[in-house]
């Protein structure tokens, strides 16, 4: 098998290697962003389980020195990014019941304005793999048909017969293939981290939705957060 893709490649004409080299770089920079991409998302789901639990714990007890250290320490977590960055803005105003009831719709904006930074960054990478998505077939297309032009060529020069033509077909079935397979996986892909996304933001608003309800609690039952440890 290896032998014969040698062989084909070394058949393969000097344009219909550029297609070939092209999408093989574009499958390299779609599987790049995705191993990237799955180790810190794997990271920010492992963060998070570690975080939540005792930062929840901090709140319910008054601790805010203690639950910016846990969204400090866990800077990893989209949960604590978010979050940490809601309570650390708010967290002067939290000593007395008026000022976790002007609190609350600034924690709103925080929580919106950290999320909006943060699909910044999550998705960022995501349009080079749709784009590799949405471009390979025509890519190999384009090197499929070069190959055809190139099998009508050897086929009027040698006034016809399989082996004339022979190179050429070849040249466009190895580029459709390719401009296929990096498609494909680019899809695949793609469509995978988007779903990694809508799940981790799905988390970022049940998170911020609870921040924000356990802060209304406090105010209607008027008991301060501010300097208990």
């Amino acid at each position: 098998m290896e032998g014969s893709i040698l062989g084909m490649w070394a058949t393969m004409g000097i344009f219909a290697k550029g297609v070939a080299v092209t999408l093989i770089l574009m499958s390299v920079a779609s599987l790049s962003i995705a191993v990237s991409k799955w180790i810190r998302f794997r990271r920010m789901s492992n963060a998070t389980r570690r975080f939540a639990n005792p930062f929840s714990e901090a709140l319910g007890e008054g601790r805010i020195e203690d639950a910016l250290d846990l969204a400090k320490k866990h800077k990893r977590s989209h949960v604590a990014q978010v979050l940490g960055e809601s309570l650390r803005e708010v967290a002067p105003r939290l000593g007395d019941a008026a000022g976790v009831s002007a609190a609350i719709p600034t924690v709103e904006r925080a929580i919106e304005r950290e999320q909006i930074l943060l699909a910044h960054d999550l998705r960022y990478g995501m349009g080079l793999m749709a784009t590799v998505a949405s471009t390979a077939p025509f890519v190999g297309l384009l090197g499929t048909t070069v190959g055809i032009i190139t099998a009508f060529q050897g086929m009027a020069a040698s006034g016809g017969g399989l082996e004339a033509i022979s190179a050429g077909i070849a040249e466009a079935l190895v580029t459709t293939a390719i401009g296929l397979i990096v498609a494909i996986s680019a899809v695949w892909l793609y469509n995978y981290f988007t779903g990694r996304v809508e799940v981790l933001f799905s988390e970022l608003a049940y998170a911020g939705r609870e921040f924000v309800d356990f802060l209304i609690s406090k105010e209607k039952s008027g008991v301060t957060m501010a300097g208990r440890k």
